[in-house]
Formats: C-alpha cells, sequence, structure tokens
C-alpha cells in the first residue's frame, strides 16, 4: 500500500492552518504530519517528521518564510517548498529559494491540488540540485504573470513570444495564450537575453528562433520552431536578429 505523502503546513495564523489543514486531508494521498507558527518551529519540525512538502506563510514573525526557505534550500535532503501568502509582491523571490509554486490566498482547493501533484513529481534528491531541474540552471525558470486571477505562472520554456495590443500582453506558449498585465519594457528588463526585441510590440524566446526570412513584400519576420508562426520584425531591430542569428551559427 503506497505511503500517503507527508505536509507539513506552516503559518502564523491558526485559523489559516486549520483552512490549509482540512483542504490537504481532503486530497487522496495526503497526510498533514506537523503544523508551525514561524521559521523556526518550522525548521524543527522538518527535521522530527521529514515531511515531503511544506506549505507555507512569507510573512511571519521571527523567521519569516523566505529566510526558512534559504535554510531548508541548504539541507541534503529538502523537503518541496509551496507558499502560501496573501502578498504577490514576493513571488520573483520566491523562486530564488527554488520553491515549487506560490499560491495566493485565500489558496483554492484547485490551486492547492495541482501544486501539490508538482511537487510530488520533483523526488528530494532533484530538490537538492537545483540546477537537475533547469538545463540553463536559472533560478527563475516561470513567468510570474499578473493576470485577473491575480498572480500565475507561466514556464518560461514553453513560451515561444510575448505580444503587445494596446495596454496588454498577451503570452503565446506551448498551452495556448494568457493575457498579462506586465508590460513588455518590464519583461524584457527581467528576461533578457533569453527573450530578443523584435518589435516595438513583440519579445521573442530565443529558444525557438529558426530563421530571419522576407515575404513577398521584402518585409523580414522571425520564423519560429513548433510551427508556431512568424513575427514580424522591424527595420530598427533587424540587425539585432541578425546579430543574434550570426552569434549563434
Amino acid at each position: 500500500m503506497k505511503e500517503n505523502i507527508q505536509v507539513l503546513i506552516v503559518d502564523d495564523e491558526q485559523l489559516a492552518r486549520e483552512r490549509l489543514m482540512r483542504l490537504v486531508e481532503a486530497l487522496d494521498g495526503y497526510q498533514v504530519c506537523a503544523e508551525a507558527a514561524n521559521g523556526e518551529e518550522a525548521l524543527k519540525a522538518i527535521h522530527q517528521t521529514e515531511p515531503d512538502i511544506v506549505l507555507m506563510d512569507i510573512r511571519m514573525p521571527g523567521m519569516d518564510g523566505m529566510a526558512a526557505a534559504e535554510q531548508i534550500a541548504t539541507l541534503k535532503t529538502p523537503p518541496a517548498i509551496i507558499f502560501c501568502t496573501a502578498y504577490d509582491e514576493y513571488a520573483i523571490s520566491a523562486f530564488k529559494v527554488q520553491a515549487i509554486d506560490y499560491l495566493l490566498k485565500p489558496v483554492r482547493k484547485e490551486a492547492l491540488e495541482q501544486a501539490l501533484m508538482q511537487a510530488g513529481k520533483l523526488n528530494k534528491v532533484q530538490l537538492s540540485d537545483p540546477l537537475a531541474n533547469s538545463a540553463q540552471g536559472d533560478t527563475t525558470p516561470c513567468l510570474v504573470a499578473k493576470t485577473w486571477k491575480g498572480s500565475e505562472l507561466i514556464d518560461l520554456t514553453h513560451i515561444y513570444y510575448f505580444m503587445a495590443d494596446q495596454k496588454y500582453v498577451t503570452v503565446h506558449h506551448l498551452n495556448g495564450e494568457t493575457v498579462i498585465d506586465n508590460t513588455l519594457k518590464e519583461l524584457e528588463a527581467d528576461y533578457s537575453p533569453r527573450f530578443l526585441r523584435t518589435h516595438r510590440n513583440s519579445l521573442v524566446n530565443t529558444d525557438f528562433i529558426e530563421a530571419l526570412v522576407r515575404d513577398g513584400a521584402g518585409h523580414y519576420l522571425v520564423r519560429l520552431k513548433n510551427n508556431a508562426g512568424e513575427i514580424p520584425v522591424s527595420r530598427r531591430h533587424t540587425s539585432d536578429v541578425k546579430a543574434w542569428l550570426e552569434s549563434k551559427s
């Protein structure tokens, strides 16, 4: 008989801990092994119970969740960390300490189940070696996208390109399209040189650039791999695209 995945819940508010406990216990295959009210208690509980996954708040008195996560990441066989917080401004920092997911309160059952399943796919050896999970060794392999639902995560390696249209930006990725509130300027600053500016309204993932071509009217286009389409290249950015292609040849 398969053992349940052990979950540690860390939050300074008892009601929040109780709610997460009910959500976890309602899911098949998961069991709450302990709870803690701050980072110090969390570290003690990890040594005592050896949980597989830690659901942890960030803002807590004493040692906060981010500081605790930094220490957890140094353990020989660390548990997976999923942050559960009411604040979205810590998302980038969360992935720098190898957090698996970042859920905004009130945590939805569906979102929690998905995050737990994702965490369960990583064994402790992989968690102790973040480079094993990323060929490029990125510490932030996900885009923290601002959407109407709140903050969502999109794997950067799955994104073909960003396209701006008036005040919104659409992310075109393996699973479809997502409209976000991030600006192209923000995205370019955060994720360059992985993404290359090809036009004032587009950023393209260099991993998917196949070739620079011209259409019947003589305009340049970037052809993408996986039949993901062709993206216009403005005269201003043509030299940058050519230089990038030459650097890879």
